[in-house]
């Protein structure tokens, strides 16, 4: 017998390591998303019930596998789908030869596949999150700042439409690749913020790395994926996976980055600036560069920093954006100027950064009251519990 609480860490453990490359796995076959969801947690609720009896098995992923197809295997037999028409038709018309599958990696492949015309683009890329990446809907809500609920709904209806509609989940042919490619990215770089931000654990912030080299290996001549490659690599150099406390990057000591890392996201960022074509992650990577520099600095160049965020919110004006703009003029023209740029952010009332760039601005201009209302609503807002822990006991400073 195995005790139900050991049970429901191995169960959560293999769910956080392995989720989305089970459903890329279970959905390969079938291009079907929403039936490799239904079979997974169908595995998951049998482990739950066997394991306590019968132990954890030696592979948690391999049996989770094994059910799953078996319980694929059972809804395709079944008198509904015997009977309905898109099987018999597809069961009748003779297979087409076998073509080499161009992708490395099934579950970048299901990326892609996510990335269908058809889905509503608003809601390709938190799809792409919850249902690849296997990243809570209440994570992707707070990244996106969106309620919860509202979030949860947009995902509920979006599969539907995509039962509903019969839409066909096939991998693209490479002439589709770049149509796709945009919130292919947007997922790759949502999933390695998201575990930043503490809301998932070290395998996902892995997970988004690899995909990041899998892709700049795949399409070494999109410069847009270089840049979200080299992004990755820079701001990864500086994480700590084991970190006990919250250390803001300006108090970070350089000679604990990653100098690995850093050089290669310098050599990523290169490639992609040789191709003239600046985009929103090459942008971000440049900010990235110009604080990683202070480990061979020990400066970091803020006005070279305000003109590139600057440059940022014209391509991409993103929350997230026109918020570290906001930082960045402070950081150049005082206070005041960053609040005046940060007054002019709408839809920001359930964004952390906001909430703690706007104390630290208060602060630095004296306003010591309103300073404390604005972090103590960043601390409602905030996910990771040591920035939390941070939060409570210091006021964030620019």
């Amino acid at each position: 017998m195995t005790d139900a609480g050991e049970v429901a860490e191995a169960v959560d453990a293999a769910a956080r390591r392995s989720y989305g490359r089970l459903v890329a796995a279970l959905a390969a076959p079938t291009r079907d998303l929403a039936l490799a969801e239904d079979a997974l947690a169908f595995a998951f609720e049998r482990a739950l019930e066997l394991w306590p009896g019968a132990g954890v098995p030696a592979s948690p992923e391999g049996w989770l596998m094994t059910v799953g197809r078996h319980r694929i295997t059972d809804v395709l037999r079944s008198a509904a789908h015997r009977t309905s028409v898109v099987l018999d038709e597809a069961r009748d018309a003779p297979a087409p030869p076998p073509e080499p599958d161009p992708f490395p990696d099934r579950l970048l492949a299901l990326l892609f596949v996510c990335a269908h015309p058809a889905i509503e683009p608003g809601i390709r890329t938190p799809l792409m999150l919850q249902s690849v990446l296997g990243v809570e809907a209440r994570a992707i809500a707070a990244a996106f700042a969106v309620p919860a609920p509202a979030m949860a709904q947009r995902l509920v209806r979006a599969k539907r439409r995509i039962r509903d509609a019969g839409i066909a989940f096939e991998v693209p042919d490479r002439s589709r690749w770049s149509e796709r490619l945009p919130p292919v990215l947007e997922a790759v770089y949502g999933a390695y913020a998201i575990a930043r931000s503490g809301s998932a654990g070290p395998d996902l912030r892995e997970e988004a790395l690899h995909l990041g080299r899998l892709l700049a290996d795949l399409l070494p001549d999109e410069p847009e994926v270089l840049g979200l490659a080299a992004l990755l690599h820079l701001a990864a150099a500086r994480d700590d996976p084991g970190r006990t406390v919250f250390v803001p990057l300006d108090e970070q000591d350089p000679a604990t980055w990653d100098r690995a890392l850093l050089a290669r996201g310098e050599e990523y960022l290169h490639r992609a600036a040789a191709h003239g074509r600046p985009g929103r992650f090459q942008l971000e990577a440049a900010i990235q560069s110009a604080h990683g520099a202070r480990a061979i600095t020990g400066e970091v160049d803020r006005e070279a920093i305000r003109r590139l965020s600057a440059a940022l919110v014209r391509v991409a004006p993103t929350l997230g954006a026109r918020v570290a703009h906001a930082v960045a003029v402070a950081r150049v023209d005082g206070p005041a100027a960053g609040l005046a740029v940060l007054d002019d952010v709408a839809g920001a009332d359930a964004f952390q950064p906001a909430w703690a760039a706007r104390a630290a601005l208060l602060a630095a201009a004296g306003c010591e009251a309103e300073a404390d209302r604005a972090r103590q609503r960043a601390l409602e807002l905030t996910v990771d519990p040591l920035e939390r822990e941070h939060l409570a006991t210091r006021m964030p400073r620019i």
